[in-house]
């Protein structure tokens, strides 16, 4: 290992950045939470499916617009059983549901000693969604594993222990009190270090990728912390964080920055992945390449992975916000004005914060990869990139 020059450092660096996560993490265990801020936003709801939609006149209006839904309970203690509920009250707000369909219906709470009201005993709470979603997830497994076999595999694997860090550490160390911003921090690592060496190996790529990704993380948290002060953001744009503001002592902006911060992890993470494999890939091709030979060619593949990645992240803000802009649009409010707003203007800080975050990433992974790259033999870089990204 001593031949290969800066490997050596730059794999205890990797071993420092993981104790450093663990320790973290260790410190900041919710252990057991007492998850009590959805109980007055969830509510228990049971399957059902529907078996009869008749149009009936609505009590107290001259108009057949009210609809009776027939349903057959599937889950609880009355499976089996047939009841209705009322659709056509709600003015239009309500989802059209037809025979068939999979539902979740609510029982309607009524005072003690009361009778419920007739057709209103029970309430739609949603549409059950689950199967075709499970059904859409194993789609997504078999394409990743055909197409990327055992490292396809292993990223699924890495999913799934990402899932798990946002589900048991990040959700519950937050809801406990804990600063969302060093949770998420700690959690974006902790993700970071499980897909790459899962997905990747723990070779030269993937220790150029993972402290590209630190570096890069670092400046992302440090742009996104300056800015999120500089223009205010709070948080309370949403319903959800006023509620929150009300029900606990959960600090908006920090979950604001928390959302900046794992939003940019994603694509962090595949642009360093992908400059540190293009860099081994120039080597092997030709290993007399110098540092400034690979760096030069490694960025020109950069550039053009930044510009369409820079895209897919503006886009995928403006998809989400897109009900937003249409109601902007639609009112007296001019372009400059509606972007002052917080609903939009927190977007935008989470794209330019996070697009910044991104170029830089492709700089600092592409040198360090060229420093590594230089230090190992041709037969080992060889090697090396067999197990290499597929992009």
């Amino acid at each position: 290992m001593a031949r290969f020059g800066p490997i050596p450092t730059f794999r205890a660096l990797v071993a420092l950045i993981a104790v450093a996560t663990a320790v973290g993490i260790g410190i900041l265990w919710p252990g057991d939470v007492d998850a009590d801020l959805g109980e007055t936003v969830a509510v228990k709801s049971e399957s059902a499916e529907v078996l009869k939609v008749e149009e009936v006149p609505c009590q107290g209006f001259d108009t057949d617009s009210c609809k009776t839904v027939t349903f057959r309970l599937d889950t609880g203690p009355d499976a089996g059983k047939r009841a209705t509920f009322s659709q056509g009250l709600g003015q239009g707000l309500e989802p059209d549901v037809d025979v068939g369909d999979r539902v979740r219906v609510a029982e309607n709470v009524t005072a003690p000693g009361a009778a419920p009201v007739a057709g209103q005993q029970y309430t739609l709470n949603d549409f059950e969604r689950r199967r075709p979603m499970l059904l859409l997830a194993l789609i997504f497994a078999v394409v990743v594993v055909l197409f990327g076999r055992l490292r396809g595999a292993l990223s699924l694997v890495g999913l799934a222990v990402s899932l798990v860090v946002v589900l048991v550490f990040m959700v519950p160390a937050i809801q406990a009190g804990t600063s969302p911003l060093a949770v998420a921090v700690l959690g974006a690592l902790a993700i970071m270090l499980a897909t790459i060496l899962l997905a990747h190996g723990s070779g030269p790529k993937s220790l150029a990728a993972i402290v590209g990704t630190t570096g890069s993380l670092v400046l992302t948290v440090t742009l996104a912390v300056l800015f999120t002060q500089l223009t205010h953001l709070t948080g309370l744009s949403s319903e959800e964080g006023a509620y929150l503001q009300v029900s606990g002592e959960l600090s908006l902006e920090g979950l604001l920055l928390a959302g900046m911060v794992v939003g940019a992890l994603g694509v962090l993470d595949d642009v360093t992945i992908s400059q540190a494999s293009t860099v081994l890939a120039l080597r092997a091709a030709n290993p007399a390449q110098g540092f400034k030979e690979l760096f030069g060619r490694a960025m020109d593949v950069g550039r053009d992975h930044v510009s369409a990645t820079v895209n897919t992240l503006v886009l995928a803000y403006v998809g989400a916000s897109l009900p937003v802009l249409l109601i902007f649009q639609s009112s007296t409010l001019g372009f400059g004005e509606a972007i002052n707003l917080e609903l939009i203007a927190k977007e935008i800080v989470a794209t330019l914060v996070g697009s910044i975050g991104l170029i830089a990433a492709v700089p600092i992974t592409t040198a360090l990869a060229a420093v590594m790259a230089r230090r190992i033999p041709a037969s080992e870089l060889n090697a090396e990139e067999h197990l290499g990204h597929a992009h």
